[in-house]
């Protein structure tokens, strides 16, 4: 297996005077899950459709496990899974026949299709609607089987656009969950997606893009780290009961302790990110008398790195 998986270099597509995609290039290994954000009509669709094949290029290469996207199709298919934001379906299929059809189109064993269908039905909570035609399934019912689709023949490239959208809650966290275990055996995946909470969860790298540039493109401490300051980090303490005088009282810590604010019964502040530092400042605060009960550390905020590069909407 080649050591990069997926390579975009120089990617332009211009339908007429409309540059869609302007010199987007970047690469993913094996592990690597990007999450790709920007407003409507900032080129993630577009860019994934190219990277998949389905939409030609102007300029520019893109390449899966070494080979051309547009002069080896064949061999291409053989190592992607695409699952659109708004995929084409046959009504009148069902959920467990469209999963057949697909398995034997990449030329499967029938008993490799039938073990794939029940663990991704299972893996996308989709088991007691196998029966049901397409027609009848909810939207978001549909871009779980659309997932499937992409998943079933184990690629080793996976492009996901809004695969998310409709999901309740829960079916975020698990869908979180898969992501995470596809990027843990060593898959290379982009997931287009505007809930910035859950990017920064599972993704190892995040593309920011708008008006058809790539703006940001780094690992995800690389670009929240240029949004919030590499050598700052937020931390939030609970206390076990509550200080009047709290905001004097961490004063006494000097300018370890920067933009103290109090949010939710919350004492919020910025430090030092480094793991020993703030050990330190924990073990001050309970010396100084204070009765701390949890001293965490903010996750990546994604959404001040999205706010810094001046875009004025995530969808």
């Amino acid at each position: 297996m080649p050591e990069t998986l997926l390579s975009i270099e120089n990617l332009r597509v211009q339908f007429g005077d409309f540059v869609a995609v302007d010199d987007i290039s970047f690469s993913l290994r094996g592990g690597d899950l990007l999450g790709m954000i920007g407003p409507n009509g900032a080129g993630k669709t577009t860019t994934l459709r190219a990277a998949a094949g389905l939409q030609l290029t102007t300029t520019g290469t893109i390449s899966i496990m070494g080979d051309d996207v547009f002069k080896y199709p064949a061999r291409v298919a053989e190592h992607l899974g695409f699952a659109p934001d708004t995929p084409a379906v046959y009504p009148n299929l069902s959920v467990e026949d469209i999963l057949r059809f697909i398995g034997y189109a990449h030329g499967l064993k029938k008993s490799t299709i039938e073990e794939r269908i029940d663990h991704w039905l299972d893996a996308l909570w989709l088991t007691e609607r196998r029966k049901h035609k397409i027609d009848a399934l909810s939207r978001g019912m549909r871009q779980r089987l659309a997932v499937a689709r992409a998943l079933l023949p184990d690629p080793y490239v996976i492009l996901l656009d809004e695969p998310a959208g409709g999901l309740d809650p829960a079916g975020r966290v698990q869908f979180r969950q898969l992501l995470a275990s596809l990027r843990d055996q060593g898959k290379a995946l982009i997931v287009s997606s505007h809930i910035l909470a859950d990017l920064a969860e599972y993704c190892t790298h995040i593309a920011i893009i708008g008006h058809g540039k790539l703006l940001k493109f780094g690992t995800v401490a690389e670009v929240t780290d240029e949004a919030g300051g590499a050598d700052l980090a937020t931390y939030r303490v609970r206390l076990a009961t509550p200080i009047g005088d709290i905001q004097t009282r961490m004063e006494l810590f000097g300018p370890r302790v920067r933009n103290v604010a109090i949010m939710d019964g919350q004492l919020r502040f910025e430090s030092a990110r480094d793991p020993t530092s703030a050990a330190a400042l924990l073990a001050d605060m309970v010396r100084a008398g204070l009765p701390v009960s949890s001293f965490t550390q903010e996750a990546a905020d994604l959404e001040q790195a999205y706010l810094r590069v001046g875009l004025k909407q995530v969808d």
